[in-house]
């Protein structure tokens, strides 16, 4: 009923896998079809389990990396430079964590006909930030936008970060029943079933009212028009407005070379985040961790005040650097 209100995508019950959480769907996915010498493209930045679930599951990782000049969205150039008779999957996550970049409708129909010229090559849609989406945009997913793609699309998603219910642990997936079928036989022989409880739960969110959605999307938009005012007042930072999603992936190329003052020298996007951490006691994720640098990622889901806390501290940390 999910699929079909919210993206128009109609599944049978044999379509439908359920998993603990998100991430073990995709890993059964991959788990499940992906073989020795099989190549699974993945759009960069991306988040960091993407490439380990494949190399677990027997297959290279192939990065298809686009810069913020691009707001981080893979060209359909790009992407049909990087398949080969190898290429098994593409996963894609929109909007993205990390960079809060969604693509439109009419950027995934492009890179939809580049799919269709390849039809060896299946789709894995991580959905799970469909519903944090700012501004106007419009959330949109490939098996929707074109149908045509519908039977070698796998599309994910759960109710962790839509509904707050991360400790939940219930993800879900419809797709060809083939794939479906051999994605569950695989979960039988790890954790088995998903938490009756956990599945309750997560079928009374996706069922009950759903204007707490907007309400909560509106919340994080202001929550992040705060932060990235406050990083691109920081010296030697510069970050673009996410489509979606909860962070801000932000450059802080201005701050490599510089001297901390304790005497060391900035070299690396890690040497930065370790900077904020022990001089003013802010965390964030560095972009090598991520697959692409220099740059960090930032999460404004904490309360106005923090937001407006943890931003004055990071322009004094850089303002601090000589």
């Amino acid at each position: 009923a999910k699929f079909q209100r919210d993206n128009y995508l109609r599944y049978d019950l044999d379509q439908i896998a359920v998993g603990t959480g998100s991430k073990q769907v995709l890993f059964n996915a991959l788990m499940a079809t992906v073989s020795s010498g099989d190549e699974v493209i993945i759009p960069g930045p991306y988040w960091t389990s993407y490439p380990d679930m494949v190399k677990l599951a027997g297959g290279t990782p192939v990065f298809v990396v686009a810069g913020q000049n691009e707001k981080f969205k893979v060209r359909p150039d790009e992407l049909e430079a990087a398949i080969t008779p190898k290429s098994k999957w593409l996963m894609i996550c929109s909007p993205s964590n990390p960079t809060g970049a969604a693509y439109s409708w009419d950027e995934l129909q492009s890179l939809a006909d580049v799919l269709l010229r390849h039809p060896h090559v299946h789709v894995l849609t991580d959905d799970v930030y469909e519903h944090l989406i700012f501004d106007s945009h419009k959330f949109a997913t490939l098996a929707q936008v074109e149908p045509k793609l519908y039977g070698r699309t796998v599309t994910c998603n759960s109710v962790s970060k839509a509904y707050s219910m991360t400790g939940f642990r219930c993800g879900y997936a419809g797709g060809p029943k083939e794939i479906i079928a051999k994605m569950s036989n695989m979960q039988s022989q790890s954790t088995a079933g998903v938490s009756a409880i956990g599945q309750a739960a997560a079928v009374g969110a996706l069922n009950g009212p759903q204007e707490l959605l907007t309400d909560r999307a509106a919340n994080l938009q202001l929550r992040r028009d705060i932060l990235f005012e406050k990083l691109n007042a920081a010296p030697g930072l510069n970050c673009d407005l996410p489509n979606g999603a909860m962070y801000i992936f932000c450059s802080c190329a201005g701050t490599v070379g510089k001297t901390r003052p304790d005497g060391q020298v900035i070299e690396t996007d890690t040497d930065f985040t370790m900077y904020l951490l022990e001089s003013v006691g802010v965390a964030v994720v560095q972009g090598e961790a991520y697959g692409l640098s220099p740059y960090f990622r930032a999460s404004f889901v904490a309360p106005e005040a923090d937001l407006v806390r943890g931003g004055n501290l990071i322009q004094e940390a850089c303002a601090a650097l000589i």
